[in-house]
């Protein structure tokens, strides 16, 4: 009866143990994927004048794959009742894609606005 009690105890304790380990693996690569995003953002946030557009690439290791989209913003305003015509609202959207230790698709977006310069 010991022997028993034992085995389940020592199954039981391993399952928990692997899915611990699971668990971290998965908030470390959203951690790198959260990096990934946050510099392609501040790459392409330098300056005030953006180009339009979607780029795409991956990291140095080839394991997280981003996109990224550049576009106006239109917030539905009337541009002739702007204070500062000169200037417009740009969108930045990442999405930063990559396989998890399991083998599922993952993905992290995120997105910001700023300020850009017309031209």
């Amino acid at each position: 009866m010991a022997f028993v009690l034992l085995t389940l105890v020592l199954a039981t304790s391993f399952q928990v143990f692997s899915t611990g380990m699971q668990r971290a693996g998965d908030l470390e690569d959203y951690a790198r994927a959260l990096a990934v995003a946050q510099s392609q953002l501040a790459e392409s946030g330098v300056g005030d004048t953006f180009v339009q557009g979607q780029t795409a690439g991956q990291s140095d290791d080839g394991r997280f794959r981003w996109t990224l989209a550049i576009s106006q913003f239109d917030d539905g305003t009337d541009p002739s009742k702007q204070v500062l015509a000169s200037f417009y609202s740009v969108r930045m959207a990442v999405r930063v894609a990559w396989q998890s230790g399991s083998g599922q698709e993952r993905h992290l977006d995120l997105a910001t606005l700023v300020v850009g310069r017309a031209d």
